[in-house]
């Protein structure tokens, strides 16, 4: 039997990880400005995630929903606190995708007259039925997701949202308050303050997808947190348990729990809870929210410095814009991604991300620090240079 060979994949084959770098079968290192897609929260094999995880391995690993679980109680009174939602629930999946469907399930459950939803434009919220339906790439949605539920309106335009939910019949409105996919752009408060203000009106249900942009990554534990805003429902994955397969769904009191009404088989495990628990004790030890917004300044200063000495030097910049939070960062370029990001990896040992066709998206671990940050600023600035 064959891969089915859906993901372009770049030649190298990562075997190791400790911290910010990970090395390939050949002993040869990298440094890791992408974090696996966002998901490596406190860095690569950290000691104590490793402890914690071993000892709930050799205790149980899995065990059904149909029994106590008291490490999902102590990670959801923990998640509330260091988050600030101590007065929501907690309900836990596998995945980000997961957690968008239940998300617009619930929405879906608390207003059944209703059956639309409203989602930005260049959004992206998973792959699964509801989810994709919400994401703004035709490519990916298939025949049979294509159920003409959902409205793409832009960000940061409130009119049309406004208009749209004025006309009634919407459910949910789902927004990205940095839009990962779609190349770092963020919201602005006055549009999520009156978005907001908007779905408490005409009574849809709002969803933040924190997703990619939360969990600590904007520099505030929830990227919404920067708006002003107090979302229905959140939905958190990637750097919740630094890689181990968890997703969640933070959900306002207004929501009453129905026995069966949401379930899971996998979701909220031992295992799961037990590495969620250990990525938490990290954050509070080592403070990587704060640091998060530390190095994220700093590195966003570097690289509008790298911009601005390039346009000096050559009369032109290959930077055109630097834009994110924390350390969830956007390089947008006047050539294509891939032109910079394939000799990042196989010249200089990086890893990056990308969006669209021309922008590099920074997502490191969340104990990056500020000289890990120079070594990739002389790291992109080599490349740069040869172009």
């Amino acid at each position: 039997m064959k891969l089915f060979d859906v993901y372009p994949l770049f030649d190298v084959n990562i075997v190791k990880g400790k911290g910010c770098k990970v090395w390939d079968d050949k002993g040869q290192e990298y440094l890791d400005l992408y974090g696996g897609h966002a998901v490596i929260s406190i860095g690569h094999s950290h000691p104590h995630y490793i402890q914690k995880v071993t000892e709930q391995l050799q205790q149980i690993g899995f065990y059904s929903n149909s029994v106590i679980n008291k490490l999902q109680q102590q990670l959801a009174e923990r998640l509330g606190k260091i988050s600030g939602y101590e007065d929501y629930q907690l309900f836990l999946i596998n995945s980000g995708a997961e957690a968008n469907e239940n998300a617009l399930k619930l929405a879906s459950f608390k207003n059944p007259q209703a059956t639309r939803i409203l989602s930005c434009e260049k959004s992206f919220h998973g792959r699964t039925s509801l989810a994709v339906e919400v994401t703004n790439n035709p490519k990916i949605v298939a025949p049979l997701n294509d159920n003409h539920h959902v409205r793409f309106l832009p960000l940061n335009d409130i009119e049309p949202w406004v208009r749209e939910l004025s006309r009634g019949g919407v459910a949910a409105v789902i927004l990205e308050c940095i839009q990962g996919v779609g190349g770092i752009q963020m919201a602005t408060p006055k549009f999520a303050q009156d978005l907001a203000y908007a779905c408490k009106r005409y009574g849809a249900t709002l969803i933040c997808d924190e997703i990619q942009c939360g969990y600590g990554r904007s520099g505030k534990f929830f990227a919404h947190q920067w708006l002003g805003i107090k979302p229905d429902i959140i939905t958190v994955a990637k750097g919740i348990a630094n890689g181990f397969p968890m997703g969640g769904v933070l959900i306002s009191p207004d929501f009453q729990p129905v026995y069966g009404q949401l379930g899971t088989t996998f979701g909220g495990n031992h295992l799961a809870c037990a590495a969620a628990l250990a990525v938490l004790d990290v954050f509070e030890q080592e403070n990587l929210v704060d640091n998060a917004r530390e190095v994220g300044d700093y590195l966003i200063e570097k690289l509008n410095n790298l911009k601005n000495e390039e346009l000096k030097e050559k009369g032109s910049s290959h930077i055109k814009e630097v834009r994110g939070r924390g350390l969830m960062i956007g390089i947008d370029l006047d050539i294509p991604h891939k032109d910079v990001r394939q000799p990042l990896i196989y010249q200089e040992h990086c890893f990056t991300g990308c969006a669209g066709t021309n922008v590099l998206r920074l997502l490191p671990p969340l104990c990056l620090t500020k000289a890990e940050a120079d070594l990739f600023i002389e790291k992109l600035n080599k490349i740069l240079n040869t172009l």
